[in-house]
């Protein structure tokens, strides 16, 4: 536990404070947990060699919030007749970057498809316990979202909240003065505009959406298997330029190799979806698979932190974003906070390890700065957790692959894909079962960008 008092007499003065004891490193199994795991999902189907599902109408490549999302969808669109398999390799959902993420969903996004996915998902979270059931609740907290901006970023944040109110987001933007009466917490020096979200936006519970999404699809008649998928069968079809993906084979929990045939098949395997796009000969090969699918894992750390200080934010108040790109949000008596470390100091995938001293240096100087309450406060916990980073434009890659008929990517979402959970599940299931996106169009975020290099430009992603 740390304690941090200081008096604050500008952000240039504040340097990495000498630690009373020597460990800077927190290893994945001496981590504070996320604090919303009000119930387990439901257990993973143990398949035997006469009940493995050898064939499917849909296989769905990781059954975290993508997968299960649609999943769902689809059990709900088309019922027992369409066989859905997900394959999950990491059952317990360990090191899932669902349960894992901060839970946050905003409206306040430049494209318009962006927003209106987090618009459906409040619309969904509201109704979760009448769509899904009253099992799991995922607390959603429409406790708003204050998004601050220097002088330089004013306009591009207006023109972003004017948009965002033609679509039916509640969006106000604030002045410097009125950002210091509405927030007297704040201290507001350098902030050149911002813009509230007051209604239907906030936090909730990734992990109880994930139960629940999970726990329905099952009960609909989704098949879910505790594998690793580690490739590909493939089959030639006449007079086609690509041989079509038929099979994918997998590594069982008891080590055994299995293939399942497919119709249709969803690759959501979050920060590791490049790697097995390769599999699938997508940026192996030539013409339309030449181009790769550039979603790499990138390792972010959460801190929760306790306020010690006079004048602190109320725990009903809204997430906030600093011109810094620090965020912080109430989390039960505490609150959570992190920020994306620059391009050149990325820590290491290969473990969930947190860096203690990346929020020494480079979160809690600008939050002690922003928010003077923060001078003072304790670290009381800390987790990691993997973005699917989309290092072409950082929006999702969503829908079918130009090479093939039949297999769909829902993928990259840069760390802002748990607030999109429930539109993308719904667009997956309805180009599936459709042949179409109906609800939403998001045509916007389809392979095609990649290789036409034609970068989608939301400019509200951190």
């Amino acid at each position: 536990m740390l304690i941090f008092p200081l008096s604050r007499s500008g952000l240039a003065k504040f340097r990495p404070l000498h630690r009373p004891f020597s460990q800077k490193i927190i290893s994945q199994d001496k981590q504070t947990k996320p604090y919303r795991k009000p119930n387990s999902p439901a257990s993973p189907v143990s398949c035997t060699s006469d009940t493995f599902p050898t064939k499917c109408d849909v296989a769905i490549i990781g059954g975290g919030g993508m997968g299960s999302s649609t999943a769902y969808f689809l059990k709900k669109k088309a019922g027992r007749d369409l066989n859905v398999v997900v394959v999950e390799r990491d059952s317990a959902y360990k090191k899932a970057s669902t349960p894992l993420s901060a839970g946050c969903l905003r409206q306040q996004f430049t494209v318009e498809e962006n927003v209106l996915m987090s618009r459906f998902a409040a619309e969904f979270l509201h109704s979760f316990r009448s769509e899904i059931g009253d099992e799991v609740d995922p607390n959603f907290k429409s406790y708003g979202n204050l998004y601050m901006v220097d002088e330089k970023n004013a306009e591009r944040l207006a023109q972003g909240v004017a948009l965002q109110k033609q679509l039916g987001v509640k969006s106000d933007l604030l002045s410097n003065d009125q950002l210091k009466a509405k927030f007297p917490w704040i201290n507001p020096v350098g902030v050149g505009l911002a813009s509230y979200g007051c209604v239907d936006e906030g936090w909730f519970d990734p992990w109880a959406l994930l139960t629940g999404l999970r726990k329905k699809a099952q009960a609909l008649g989704a098949v879910y298997v505790d594998a690793e998928v580690i490739d590909f069968e493939f089959k030639s079809k006449d007079g086609a330029e690509y041989d079509a993906v038929d099979k994918i084979v997998v590594r069982t929990a008891k080590n055994e190799q299995r293939t399942i045939e497919f119709d249709k098949c969803l690759l959501s395997a979050g920060a590791f979806s490049g790697e097995l796009a390769k599999k699938a000969r997508i940026g192996t090969g030539t013409g339309l698979l030449s181009t790769s699918l550039p979603v790499e894992p990138k390792k972010r750390y959460i801190y929760v932190i306790n306020s010690q200080g006079q004048n602190g934010p109320p725990l009903t108040g809204p997430q906030v974003r600093d011109t810094s790109q620090v965020y912080f949000r109430p989390e039960g008596p505490n609150f959570i906070t992190s920020r994306s470390p620059p391009d050149d100091r990325e820590p290491s995938v290969d473990n969930l390890d947190v860096d203690l001293d990346f929020f020494d240096t480079d979160i809690w100087p600008h939050l002690a700065y922003r928010f003077p309450a923060f001078e003072s406060l304790k670290v009381v916990g800390s987790w990691a957790g993997y973005y699917d980073q989309n290092t072409f434009d950082q929006n999702g890659v969503i829908g079918k692959h130009p090479a093939y008929d039949n297999f769909y990517i829902a993928a990259g979402f840069s760390g802002h894909g748990i607030q999109k959970v429930p539109a993308v599940g719904r667009g997956m299931a309805e180009l599936i079962v459709d042949g179409r996106f109906k609800s939403i169009d998001l045509s916007i975020f389809g392979f095609e960008r990649l290789i036409e290099r034609r970068p989608v430009q939301e400019l509200a992603i951190a």
